[in-house]
């Protein structure tokens, strides 16, 4: 009988086509598998959290997977020595049998970067622009998010979901010196929501908008009317939150 394990790593996405496994590029779920099927000598698929776009990173993203295998936190160490350096393990914990990384998840974290100073130690990890944002009227914007309900003017047209409801419970944004951060965090989210909500409250910072436009790109639950998706380098999957406690292997 095999025994399910969550995991939990970091990954920089620059070379990747995103967590999940696809046939037009290398994932990060695929090299992951591809790693715990050697070192543990088991085929074994992994479950993740969600799923992250092209190019995005994360500071932590959970997946759970079956094996046959013995694991310890010997393990953590072979997974590390044997994934590439843009991949981390960061820890392995014991579950129960029918916990599930994706469908019992209860919320997820999001961060997006943007830098307004050039840096060569930022390149696709932050988006660098050097225009000037109004962060009030940005937050008033975001604030506007924890009382909407229907998220589908910030959804890919073309994706495989029942509804478009969402319970974004905090979205924010802070400036510190030459960097502006969005934190967001919500039970679910769309594909491509982040970073269409994140271009869509640039344009109410730049003045390009207004809040009241703004509130009407919601109610009018048409991709086309918000602004374009942010960059993909700029965005981190920053958390993801269980109704249960995990424990670290020994």
């Amino acid at each position: 009988m095999k025994t399910r394990y969550f995991i939990e790593i970091s990954f920089k996405g620059t070379n990747y086509v995103g967590w999940q496994a696809q046939k037009n590029g290398i994932s990060i779920q695929t090299t992951l598998d591809e790693a715990l099927s050697k070192i543990l000598q088991d085929t074994v698929t992994s479950l993740g959290a969600g799923r992250t776009d092209s190019g995005v990173h994360a500071e932590s993203f959970m997946a759970h997977f079956d094996t046959h295998s013995d694991i310890d936190q010997n393990t953590v160490f072979k997974l590390n020595c044997f994934l590439p350096p843009n991949i981390a393990v960061k820890n392995i914990f014991t579950t129960k049998e029918k916990q599930n990384a994706r469908f019992d998840c209860i919320s997820r974290s999001y961060r997006y970067i943007i830098s307004s100073q050039k840096s060569p130690f930022l390149e696709n990890e932050a988006w660098v622009t050097f225009r000037k944002f109004d962060i009030d009227k940005m937050n008033k914007a975001a604030n506007i998010l924890l009382t909407t309900k229907d998220f589908q003017a910030f959804s890919r047209v073309q994706t495989n979901v029942k509804h478009f409801r969402c319970d974004v419970q905090h979205a924010e944004w802070k400036k510190k010196g030459n960097t502006t951060v969005f934190n967001i965090k919500a039970n679910r989210f769309l594909r491509g929501m982040v970073r269409a909500i994140v271009g869509t409250t640039l344009k109410v910072g730049l003045g390009a908008i207004s809040l009241k436009e703004f509130k009407d790109v919601i109610r009018s639950k048409d991709r086309t009317k918000a602004g374009a998706a942010a960059n993909p380098y700029g965005l981190y999957f920053m958390k993801a939150e269980y109704p249960f406690k995990l424990t670290p292997v020994k």
